[in-house]
């Protein structure tokens, strides 16, 4: 029977991911190729060449996954669309006021708000208003909105936000406008608030409408690109799929109608996160959670997770944008491989923020880099080999990291050599260990009841030095760390979140209203699969409440889970009262158990199951040595700045299921390198994961 085969590819700074599960078998197969900065679309289209030079037949390819970074990056780099924005009379100022927050230091006297995206010059205010109940008090100005998308058109605006007050009660006036708009300019991209982010709270609702506007023709340009290479290449599938940044993946169909754009922001990083979600947990490694480390060429991603469910956010900023949308709980730092290392201004050695990316990459990379990255001082300190980068296939000039870190750093700061490649990873190394316990202590989280789950290509090279300035005693290693992300693209189902909000007392909230909110929700949310191709019957509605006490500035999101049958009832309010407090309780360590509690949004995630990779245990076997021919020799290292060690290198695919040894020890692979530094132990469970723990 010929093969069928599942493909999921992950494109990060560096180095694009490609993993190709063979359906029957349960087999991987990886593929690491360079990223193609200017079309990433070129960088997937050589690793699936690659594949097809395997004898690999592309047409059995049923499912195709992609993690991107397309738009983070067009956001980050300020490429996005020329955005025009039409808003209410008298409301054209809300963009430039925003909130009352400020990001970095409050004391700066200098702070400035991020750049308006649509700026007063490309602005243009609508008579028409509808009030808080979702009445119309005064009729859309239609004369104004065909004006205003004339004179957008003739500015030479690309795509058009549309943000009215309150038409999260009532769309009807966003909705109008859009028909108008596409009459007039028909080539634009359309942004509606009410579809974009249906909920209360003026600048988030309008924040992530200019977001969706700037960003839509961007994603919608590069999915078209790359659609027409799948299908040139062979890769008939429909099946195709875009992750999100709230874990789950959406047709490339929903991710091209333009309102679903902002839901990719995070899209790169959270294929990781649900991949470490999915790990297998074994009784014997006794640990509440897991913190990932992705560890990549530009930066490192972090998240924590409880049990085998990661941690989720309603409201975040990206790029100091404000984003109110369903994420994984994250936070980045500029710590990669390829993070740039320099001297500042004050004489102190500094790591990133600026990034070699993937072209010219690090100096050892041969492709013109001329400043040291952190990739060139692990190669210095004997933790890479030169030679068997992505398993042979890139050759890593060890004379010109040297020489690189010898000039642009050692000498200056009259350093050995060994002092400041060593000083450098300290560096990226407490950066990444500050950054993990300020995000733990912030959600209440002991570390030491964690184990550490690196990734990432440069993720386990540096985990055990995170780990031991935490104080976590285990790290689990995948069987494929530098492919991890891809494969999460394997790992989830299709998944759409949608809001609305309405504010009422729960106590005087109509169980047949709120019964009649969910389901327009829910036959909007049918239309919409259908729409992408997805069977609606196949689908789970997931209900949840936004609640607060009266008087509060912010909600919980408390699942409705269990507490109804056939329709919502006052029992059902009275459970999600119950379990409202339970949480309070639980995050902010009080409840108001005599208050009365408010319903600020009504929320619902659909979620369509798909085949996900499924990790295949093998047969357990007693700890012993391992064979001789899984050693490839010994290197001396730098550990630290003081002396090499001599260690014992390993080959990971020789490695069998029970292979226990001690370090100093070096594990090789095609796509990663993991480090077991003096001091600890390491094995391999029947999952293929390295088990790397502490022994002291």
């Amino acid at each position: 029977m010929a093969s069928r085969y599942r493909l999921g590819v992950d494109v990060g700074g560096t180095h694009t991911d490609l993993v190709l599960l063979d359906v029957d078998s349960g087999d991987t197969t990886v593929e690491k190729v360079s990223t193609t900065p200017a079309n990433p679309a070129l960088g997937i289209m050589h690793g699936i060449e690659k594949f097809a030079a395997r004898g690999v037949n592309l047409s059995a390819i049923e499912f195709f996954s992609h993690g991107t970074t397309i738009t983070t990056n067009a956001l980050l780099e300020m490429r996005g669309a020329k955005v025009g924005l039409l808003i209410n009379r008298g409301f054209r100022a809300i963009q430039e006021t925003q909130g009352q927050a400020r990001d970095g230091n409050v004391f700066d006297y200098f702070f400035q708000k991020p750049t308006p995206i649509a700026p007063q010059s490309l602005t243009r205010e609508i008579g028409g208003r509808i009030d808080y109940s979702g009445a119309v008090l005064e009729p859309l100005d239609e004369s104004a909105v065909r004006s205003a998308a004339a004179e957008l058109k003739a500015a030479g605006v690309a795509s058009l936000a549309v943000c009215y007050l309150f038409s999260f009660m009532n769309p009807t006036h966003e909705r109008r406008s859009a028909a108008i708009i596409r009459e007039v300019f028909p080539q634009a991209h359309v942004s509606l608030s009410s579809e974009v982010l249906s909920r209360v709270r003026e600048w988030p609702r309008l924040s992530a409408t200019l977001l969706n506007a700037y960003l839509a023709p961007v994603l919608v340009t590069y999915i078209a690109d790359l659609e027409q290479r799948l299908d040139a290449a062979g890769v008939t599938t429909r099946q195709r799929f875009l992750m999100q940044s709230n874990g789950g993946v959406m047709p490339f169909a929903a991710a091209i109608t333009g309102h679903k754009t902002v839901q990719s922001l995070l899209s790169g990083p959270a294929a990781g996160v649900q991949a470490s979600a999915k790990m297998p947990r074994q009784d014997h490694l006794r640990t509440r959670g897991l913190v990932t480390l992705d560890m990549g060429g530009t930066s490192c991603d972090i998240a924590l997770i409880e049990g085998q469910v990661p941690l989720e956010v309603t409201e975040g900023t990206v790029s100091r944008r404000q984003l109110d949308v369903p994420a994984l709980d994250l936070t980045t730092i500029s710590a990669g491989g390829g993070s740039i290392v320099w001297i500042d201004r004050a004489g102190f050695l500094s790591v990133g923020p600026q990034s070699a990316g993937a072209d010219p990459g690090p100096v050892c990379y041969g492709r013109g880099g001329q400043d040291p990255t952190v990739t060139d001082a692990d190669l210095v300190c004997g933790l890479l080999n030169p030679d068997y980068f992505l398993g042979g296939t890139q050759k890593l000039d060890a004379a010109a990291a040297r020489a690189a870190v010898t000039t642009r750093i050692a000498e200056p700061m009259r350093m050995t050599l060994a002092q400041a490649a060593a000083g450098i990873r300290r560096i990226v190394d407490m950066r990444m260990a500050d950054e993990v316990r300020v995000f733990a202590a912030r959600r209440g989280i002991d570390l030491t009841e964690f184990a550490l789950l690196p990734f990432g290509g440069a993720g386990a090279v540096h985990a055990s030095a995170v780990a031991e300035e935490l104080g976590m005693r285990r790290i689990i290693v995948p069987a494929r760390p530098g492919a991890f992300s891809a494969l999460g693209l394997l790992c989830t189902d299709v998944l759409h979140d949608y809001v609305r909000s309405e504010l009422c007392p729960l106590d005087r909230l109509d169980p047949a209203h709120a019964e009649k909110i969910f389901r327009e929700i829910e036959a909007k949310a049918a239309g919409e699969l259908i729409e992408e191709g997805l069977d609606p019957g196949n689908a789970a509605f997931e209900r949840e409440f936004d609640l607060r006490y009266a008087g509060q500035g912010y909600e919980l999101r408390i699942s409705l889970g269990g507490l109804w049958q056939t329709a919502l009832d006052g029992n059902a309010f009275a459970a999600a009262r119950a379990r409202f407090d339970d949480v309070h309780q639980r995050i902010h360590g009080h409840a108001a158990r005599e208050k009365s509690v408010e319903v600020v949004s009504y929320r619902l995630r659909v979620r369509v199951t798909v085949p996900k990779y499924a990790p295949q245990a093998k047969a357990p076997r007693a700890p012993s040595p391992p064979s001789p021919q899984a050693i490839k020799g010994t290197r001396r290292v730098y550990f630290d700045a003081e002396e090499a060690t001599e260690t014992t290198i390993y080959d990971r695919d020789r490695l069998e299921i029970g292979a226990a040894f001690a370090g100093p020890a070096i594990v090789e692979q095609f796509d990663a390198t993991s480090v077991v530094p003096p001091r600890w132990r390491a094995s391999v469970d029947r999952y293929g994961s390295l088990i790397v723990e502490s022994g002291g």
